[in-house]
């Protein structure tokens, strides 16, 4: 008991330490960026009385050190500043704008570790064959392509010539105020409220941007499945196995996949953390409301609460999700519980 308690403080301490040393960063970062703040709200041409008020207000005029610890406590009670260019709460917009890239990223990640994980496992059995150079080369072109050329290859091939998807944004005008807002994920809500043609419509412009982040992701966890794989299959038990007349499909699927995931979840980790981070290049290219394009119009107009606010969360889902890993490590791999 006494040990288990100790592990779960020491774990609390390592997210503690990391969350923290996540908003010094961000708070750095905004403090050297050559932008002022207080001129970014009242404008270049405000009185000098003006822009000391406000600078009053904001905290701006107290040393550094005070300054972190504002910063610190207003962001742990969720309070992210304004946004100049929408004069909301930051953390209001970042509601409004993360499960759109939720709902993104989710989908990508199905279609990358959904195909990634059997393809680098086919490839890594072919070893040398005709599907392992197949598998190789279609994760070198996801690799080497830019991700906003096949975007617009994509949007202009499959919605400008033959019309099989939705174009750019999340939804058509016609049904954008027919689905009721419940969790921000516009399937769901459309699904939960029966509208169908609203629910086929959203489908219709996410297949798109999700295939793209799906392959995406696909190049990178094909070819670590196959690293990973090749690395399990020349191991000694995957021969006692062989030697026992063990299937080769159980020898593959039950053992040496049941190995490889162990590392293997940290890349679909990342990979999901990446997607999730925003996808600025893909969501800026389709129009979609979410994450990453509310990052890049905020750099475009210097609104620097709601960049650090952005940059805080894309932070904290790349600590999470690097947790959850760790846990799921526990799971999967028995050697790494303590006794």
């Amino acid at each position: 008991m006494i040990r288990r308690l100790a592990a779960a403080a020491r774990f609390s301490a390592v997210v503690a330490l990391t969350y923290l040393g996540l908003l010094a960063a961000t708070f750095f970062i905004g403090r050297v960026m050559p932008i002022d703040p207080v001129l970014a709200i009242v404008g270049d041409r405000a009185p000098e009385h003006v822009v000391q008020r406000v600078r009053a207000e904001l905290g701006l005029d107290q040393p550094l050190t005070r300054q972190f610890g504002i910063y610190v406590r207003k962001a742990l009670s969720g309070d992210l500043g304004t946004s100049v260019l929408t004069a909301r709460p930051v953390a209001e917009d970042i509601r409004k704008t993360f499960p759109a890239t939720l709902e993104l990223a989710t989908c990508g990640i199905l279609i990358g570790a959904g195909l990634g994980v059997p393809l680098g496992v086919w490839a890594a059995v072919r070893r040398g064959g005709w599907a392992d150079q197949a598998v190789r080369v279609m994760a070198l072109v996801g690799y080497s392509v830019p991700i906003f050329w096949l975007g617009l290859m994509a949007l202009l091939v499959f919605y400008a010539k033959l019309g099989w998807v939705g174009g750019p944004g999340r939804i058509d005008v016609a049904y954008e105020f027919s689905v009721p807002t419940v969790s921000g994920l516009l399937l769901l809500d459309a699904a939960l409220a029966g509208e169908w043609e609203a629910l086929g419509n959203a489908l219709s412009h996410l297949v798109l941007p999700a295939a793209l982040l799906g392959y995406f992701s696909l190049a990178y966890i094909s070819r670590m499945t196959r690293s990973f794989m090749l690395h399990e299959l020349a191991q000694e038990y995957i021969v006692a196995a062989r030697a026992k007349g063990l299937s080769e499909a159980r020898i593959i699927w039950r053992h040496a996949l049941r190995n490889a995931m162990v590392p293997l979840v940290t890349v679909i980790a990342l990979s999901y953390a990446g997607l999730l981070e925003g996808s600025v290049l893909t969501e800026t290219v389709f129009a979609w409301p979410g994450l990453g394009l509310y990052l890049t119009n905020s750099l475009q107009n210097a609104d620097m609460n709601a960049v650090l606010g952005a940059t805080l969360v894309v932070g904290t889902v790349f600590i999470a999700l690097n947790l959850l890993s760790d846990l799921l490590y526990r799971v999967l791999d028995p050697r790494t519980r303590r006794p």
